[in-house]
């Protein structure tokens, strides 16, 4: 299942649970696929800062990943 489908899922599930309410299973289906969510959400944003780089004002690139360690 893509993440995307996953998304369309966990806004069905929301909206059925609004609605009329969801049963045990869709319950456990709804907080797994929420935490497969968050957990993608932070690996990519991870990847994301580990990537960046910030431009002193004296001309230096410091890597906030390597500062943050000293």
């Amino acid at each position: 299942m893509t993440m995307d489908e996953k998304i369309a899922r966990i806004n069905e599930l929301y909206h059925k649970a609004k609605n009329e309410g969801l049963t045990d299973a869709e319950k456990e289906e709804q907080k797994s696929l929420r935490a497969d969510y968050v957990r993608s959400f932070r690996e990519n944003l991870r990847a994301t800062l580990d990537n960046v780089s910030i431009l002193e004002p004296d001309g230096r690139v410091t890597n906030p990943k390597r500062s943050l360690k000293n």
